[in-house]
């Protein structure tokens, strides 16, 4: 069997590097991301993430499934306080998991990992809803933060020839 013909037209190997790119605010105080691909018509996103000790996220019920890969620090769902996740730690959540995501107050540094969400988060306070997180709300959230701080949009991949064409000349 033959190698087969390449669909993609590529010219540069398409790669970001966490340590080379700004932090941008997250949803939440003292949470940090680094958007890394957003597929607002897939609902697909991959972030990496910072949050400082004592951060907390609203409790969110998940449409999709979700992968988080710790690579510093500890954090727990509130939900599981006996589970605690480090450095290391691979976590799979099903679509419908409902959870709370903390930073321990006494951790001695910030929490951060690589995510790939399919979906929404769908967020609440108590039995208050608070609004839905997927990869638009994401993408618009970062675009805004660019324009209102007169900063160019951060580099992020996004589905379809546009994005491989304008990441290569980026690299170039």
């Amino acid at each position: 069997m033959a190698l087969p013909t390449s669909i993609t037209a590529q010219d540069a190997l398409l790669t970001l590097n966490i340590h080379e790119v700004d932090f941008l605010p997250g949803a939440a105080p003292g949470y940090e991301i680094v958007p890394l691909f957003l597929d607002r018509e897939n609902g697909v996103w991959v972030l990496y993430g910072k949050f400082q000790p004592g951060t907390r996220l609203p409790a969110h019920f998940h449409t999709g499934t979700v992968h988080f890969f710790t690579t510093k620090g500890r954090w727990n769902y509130l939900e599981y306080p006996d589970d605690p996740q480090r450095a290391g730690s691979y976590l799979y959540e099903p679509a419908g998991s409902i959870h709370t995501f903390s930073v321990p107050a006494d951790a001695s540094e910030a929490a951060e990992g690589f995510m790939v969400v399919h979906g929404a988060n769908v967020n609440f306070d108590g039995d208050k809803f608070l609004g839905i997180r997927d990869a638009g709300a994401i993408e618009d959230g970062i675009l805004n933060h660019a324009r209102e701080n007169g900063r160019p949009p951060p580099r992020y991949f996004t589905p379809g020839p546009a994005m491989l064409q304008a990441f290569a000349k980026a690299q170039a």
